[in-house]
């Protein structure tokens, strides 16, 4: 092995533990919200849990979602997958939208920031 194939090793293996260890950004989308049923993690969702559907965030994450119109937050635990719907980037359940002040809109702009 070289000295240029050493470094580039040693850089690699670097940027993949720095990769590996990086909490994932915050996002800002559309946010909509679900009832219950079977979830892709295998639990049966709960109207009264505070969890959510994200497309690739490791089942468990912890986030705290803020609906931008109001400032109210709440943190949730990804459980399922989605959502599916166009132009979204979370579903919540019914409690975690109800202390987000979202219930009669049935949608809200949030962020979203991983805990």
């Amino acid at each position: 092995m070289t000295l240029s194939d050493t470094i580039f090793a040693s850089l690699l293996g670097a940027a993949l533990l720095a990769a590996a260890g990086s909490p994932a950004a915050a996002e800002t989308g559309r946010a909509a919200y679900y009832r219950g049923g079977r979830t892709a993690s295998g639990e049966v969702s709960s109207p009264q849990a505070l969890t959510a559907a994200h497309r690739t965030l490791p089942f468990g994450t912890k986030l705290l979602v803020t609906h931008i119109g109001n400032g109210r937050s709440v943190v949730v635990r990804v459980n399922d997958r989605g959502p599916f719907g166009r132009g979204r980037i979370i579903d919540v359940s019914t409690a975690a939208a109800r202390e987000l002040g979202m219930i009669d809109s049935g949608t809200a702009m949030v962020r979203i920031d991983p805990q």
